[in-house]
This record gives C-alpha cells, structure tokens and sequence, in this order.
C-alpha cells in the first residue's frame, strides 16, 4: 500500500512516445512542492481519497472554508495572477502593450509568450488557445483525443482575437460527461475543419497561420469508460474508496461511474491510499 497526504494541485501531464497520456500528482505541503507520485501504474488498483477537512489557498497559503476559481481564497480571486480574467479570455491581455491587469512579471512571463490557437475533439470539435510551450498538456488537461494547431501569434491577446472569430463557428467549451463517455457530436476531420475555418478569417491574420497540419492522438489509460458519469465532491463525501478504472482530463475515473475532479478540488488537502 502507497499512501500520501498532500494539498490538491491539478495533476501534471505529458504526452509519452507512444502517443498516451502520462499522469503524475504533485505532492503539496501547503504551498510547497515536496515531490510527486506517478498515476498511471495505479489504474485497476484500490484507491482511497480521504478529506482531513483543511483547505489552504494555493496562491497565499491561507486557511479557508471555500474556494473561488480553482483553489483560490476570495481575495487571491480578485488580486492574484492565478486569478487574472486574461485566463479565461485571453483576447483582455494587455502585457504585450505594457499593460498588466494583475502582475506584470507574472503576465510578461505566461502570457507576452508566444501562442497556439488550436482546434482539439472532446465532446465535439472545440477551439481554443494555450502556450506554446503548454500544447500537449493542455490538449491532455482538457480529456481531448485528438489536436491540431492552427495559428501561432507571439503574444496571448492575439491568440484570443482569433480565438473569438472562430466562436462564431464553433464550440469552445467542453461537455464534461461526454468527453468522459468517449462520446463526441462531430467525428469530421480536424484537417478538414481546419481548412473550412482559415476560410472564415480575416486577411491580417493570416500571416500567423501555422504551417503544421499534423493531427495529434492521444490515448489515455482507461480500462472502461463511465456510462453515466457522477461527480464526487469532497464536501459531501468526505472519503472516496473505490477501483481506479482510468484518468481522463482531470479526472479520476472510479467504478460505479464516479468520477472525482482533481482541479476542482485545489486546496484541499487529502490522504490518498492505493493499494
């Protein structure tokens, strides 16, 4: 038996040789990192999740009831970078001009970077924008089983422009049951769409237009996908016991078609046991 307690962090991703997801948990004493604990050996073991019934806010530390955003105290959630509303929308960022909205080191370093806007299948074909150094784990982050890039631009509000040109057309958020499920509404070719797309786009962007049709797979260690998925919050089921059957997304898949957020849950501080 493997046990750890930790603060909750969103689980750490990357995309092996073999095209799969590979998982790891950061291991948290509050706001330090003291280590982490790779997942996917773990799927078809016994797993317990049990709430010790403190949360800390990842950005100050401090000891909370509640959480806003994803692990934030309320405070964090108005000031800190962690909270930023150029994260959600990336079109508000206005690092590149000199401008932050929060942090400007913190902003200079993620967000006055270059950029992908990228089509990605989960629940349907959605679009979206990350860094570029963050594309594989971003794909991954959001459970989608497939990727390509479609524009590359030097600063995140650019990415974001684009971003909303392409709503117009098409979703950007991610039914969470059904990416679950392996369900999606739209099995058409992600070069396809994106080619149907640039047609759509303004000519000043397209100088920023990425040459690299490539399509990206991604496998992730499942062994049976949940029917009817049900979450499972900590708040109200304080201990979590079950078979690990897969990680998906953020997501630990559990039998009995539970399924348990880790980045919902940032801040929380846990034991886990696998056995």
């Amino acid at each position: 038996m493997t046990n750890i307690t930790t603060h909750l962090r969103k689980m750490s991703t990357e995309l092996n040789e073999l095209s799969s997801a590979s998982y790891s948990l950061p291991i948290m004493k509050i706001l330090d990192y003291t280590g982490s604990m790779p997942l996917n050996e773990w799927v078809g073991k016994s797993v317990s999740i049990e709430y010790t019934g403190n949360i800390n806010c990842i950005a100050t530390g401090k000891k909370i009831k509640k959480t806003y955003g994803e692990g934030l105290c309320y405070e964090a959630f108005l000031t800190s970078p962690l909270g930023s509303p150029s994260i959600v929308n990336p079109e508000l960022s206005r690092i590149h001009e000199g401008i932050a909205l929060r942090d400007f080191e913190w902003e200079q370093k993620h967000h006055n970077q270059p950029h992908y806007v990228y089509l990605s299948r989960t629940s349907d074909i959605k679009v979206g924008v990350t860094r570029s150094t963050n594309l594989f784990s971003r794909w991954i982050d959001q459970g989608a089983t497939e990727g390509i890039r479609l524009a590359e631009t030097p600063y995140r509000q650019l990415a974001g422009k684009i971003e909303v040109l392409l709503k117009e057309y098409m979703a950007d958020k991610t039914a969470w049951q059904a990416m679950l499920k392996g369900e999606c509404s739209d099995w058409s070719s992600l070069l396809e769409k994106k080619n149907q797309l640039l047609d759509r786009l303004p000519e000043d962007v397209h100088p920023f237009i990425a040459d690299d049709d490539e399509v990206i797979s991604i496998q992730y260690p499942i062994l049976q996908h949940p029917f009817k998925p049900k979450s499972v919050k900590l708040d109200s089921t304080p201990i979590v016991e079950g078979t690990l059957m897969g990680i998906k997304g953020q997501y630990l898949l559990l039998d009995s078609d539970r399924v348990f957020n880790i980045r919902s849950h940032a801040g929380y501080e846990v034991i886990i046991s696998f056995n």
